[in-house]
This record gives structure tokens, C-alpha cells and sequence, in this order.
């Protein structure tokens, strides 16, 4: 099930976001939202610590959102957030990939 919310209004646009597996868990079991950007764009730091501010508390037995954001591939579009270059815009679909164990 999919739950939208968005952020508060602010000179940016809006950003899809998917948070998947512990990233989910983190987030309160939500599996997308929408968010609005406060600024033009955001580095990689700047778009997790909006995040985080979203959710600030884990639910009770999960790691907090930005423990599992520091071990995380945020993906923008498709393109890993890799670089102090690469910016999150409006417009822009971000998922939220932890790392998976498997086999």
C-alpha cells in the first residue's frame, strides 16, 4: 500500500521518493511519498537530511532513517548521488536503496 504526503511548501518543486526494504522499516512502512524541495536543488547530504527531518524517529526495533541513509545508494532518475556534483532536482524520481543481503 502506498501513502503520499508531502513536505512544506517552499521555492522547489516536488520529488518522488521510494523507500525499499530497511529504508521502508525506517520510514514508518512508507513506500513513497512525495516531497517538496525547500531550495532549487539539493546535494545528496542536503536531500537525506530532508528526509531524515521527515521522519525523525524509527519505529520501535528499526534503525533510525538516517542510519540506514548513510549506508544507502540513493538513486536520482536512475543515476547514483556519488558526487558533491551530482543534485537532487524538482521533477525528479528518488529511490532509496539499502544495501540487501541475498544469495
Amino acid at each position: 500500500m502506498s501513502r503520499m504526503s508531502a513536505a512544506k511548501r517552499g521555492p522547489g518543486g516536488s520529488v518522488e521518493v521510494r523507500y525499499f526494504a530497511a529504508a521502508r522499516a525506517a520510514a514508518g512502512q512508507v513506500k513513497e511519498e512525495r516531497v517538496i524541495l525547500p531550495f532549487e536543488e539539493a546535494t545528496r547530504e542536503q536531500f537525506a537530511a530532508l528526509l531524515v527531518s521527515l521522519h525523525p524517529e524509527p519505529p520501535a526495533g528499526e534503525p533510525s532513517l538516517e542510519q540506514v541513509l548513510a549506508q544507502s545508494t540513493l538513486l536520482a532518475d536512475g543515476t547514483a548521488l556519488a558526487s558533491d556534483e551530482d543534485r537532487v532536482r524538482p521533477g525528479m524520481r528518488v529511490d532509496v536503496l539499502p544495501p540487501f543481503a541475498g544469495g
